[in-house]
């Protein structure tokens, strides 16, 4: 087993390169006490494991960790320190092993013999390329594999983890600095700690990607990280393309619309009702509405007075501030002679413009209905 060894005290570095020396089937391929020189000799050997020192000048070993992860996630880290308040945060990111100095023989035996089975089992594993995999964003984020029938909601560790993932996948193939990050998920927390708490929870993401295959990749820059996203097609946006090439309206296209619409499974994201998603669940959502309400007015106008009923009242239940709806519902209502259902959509107007908006219907939807009324009066 081919390791590397890098601690800021020259004296515990050389104590644990003795140690290793006189283990079977180890080989130090070196050791250092700067961790920016050690990062470049990493990244550029064929290494199978690290003991890093958390407490150092520079990059700690937490950040050098994820740092080289991202750039070699099949490499071990094993965190050597003279305390024990990271032991969490080290196991979170899928350490290893976590040693307190001074390490005796015994407990690095144990080390060892993890890394021995950690070699085997990753020699052993066979990874399955999928050729493509479906992500799904209305509503929540489920992910569907080619060997797999139904997709599935991944199950993360943490929230944060999750808030992260959606985030980077956002703003997929563009930089994210690492400050917004920290920000965004770590508003309260002091520097230090919050910049350490976005390595462990990279970390945590990039390994929980690997069960995605090759699919999803993190890269790591000075100022941020950039998700990388390989054969994957996104439902929101092969939704999106449908309808920029539907033609117009008309008795041979309907059933396209129509399919296209049943096509939208809810708000972008709008599970997680994250303030970052606002935005684009509006535009998406502008954009079912305008074609949901071509439907129903095109329906309307042929005189198909169920249907079109059928998909206003569609507009009302996931869009309740949509006035066009219920006014057409009413004027509907108002021809089939059924007035005890016009006023039941005004007063449903009324209830949720005014708890919701704190507003009153508009003037116009106001105007015809007192005029309805007077003309309904025996």
């Amino acid at each position: 087993m081919r390791v590397i060894l890098v601690d800021d005290e020259k004296l515990a570095l050389d104590l644990l390169e003795i140690q290793l020396s006189g283990m079977d089937n180890i080989e130090i391929l070196g050791k250092y006490t700067d961790s920016i020189i050690a990062k470049e000799k990493i990244l550029n050997s064929d290494v199978d494991v690290l003991f890093l020192d958390i407490h150092q000048p520079g990059i700690n070993g937490l950040e050098l960790a994820e740092k080289i992860i991202g750039d070699k996630p099949e490499v071990a880290v094993v965190f050597v320190t003279g305390y024990d308040e990271y032991a969490v945060q080290a196991f979170e990111l899928n350490a290893l092993d976590y040693l307190i100095k001074p390490v005796n023989r015994s407990r690095l035996e144990k080390t060892v013999k993890r890394m021995e089975e950690y070699i085997t089992n990753k020699k052993e594993k066979t990874v399955v390329k999928e050729e493509k995999v479906q992500v799904n964003v209305f509503r929540q984020l489920t992910i569907q594999t080619t060997h797999v029938e139904d997709a599935t909601a991944i199950q993360w560790r943490t929230k944060k983890a999750q808030e992260l993932f959606l985030y980077l996948f956002h703003y997929r193939d563009q930089l994210v600095r690492k400050s917004t990050l920290v920000e965004l998920l770590w508003p309260d927390y002091d520097v230090d700690r919050s910049y350490s708490q976005l390595y462990t929870t990279v970390y945590h993401v990039r390994k929980k990607m690997k069960t995605l295959f090759n699919h999803f990749t993190i890269k790591n820059t000075t100022e941020g990280y950039i998700l990388n996203v390989t054969n994957v097609s996104i439902d929101a946006e092969q939704w999106e393309k449908d309808v920029e090439e539907l033609s117009a309206l008309s008795e041979q296209t309907i059933h396209q619309y129509i399919e296209i619409a049943n096509q939208y499974k809810g708000g972008y994201l709008q599970e997680y009702n994250y303030w970052w998603a606002e935005a684009e669940r509006h535009r998406l959502e502008t954009l079912w509405l305008s074609i949901v309400f071509q439907i129903a007015d095109w329906y309307d106008e042929k005189g198909e007075v169920h249907e079109a009923i059928t998909w206003y009242e569609k507009i009302c239940m996931q869009h309740p501030e949509a006035e066009e709806a219920y006014f057409s519902l009413m004027k509907i209502y108002a021809s089939l002679a059924e007035p005890l259902h016009v006023h039941k959509k005004y007063q449903q107007l009324e209830k949720v413009l005014r708890e919701e908006l704190h507003l009153e219907p508009s003037e116009h939807i106001v105007t015809w209905y007192e005029k309805w009324e007077k003309l309904s009066e025996p």
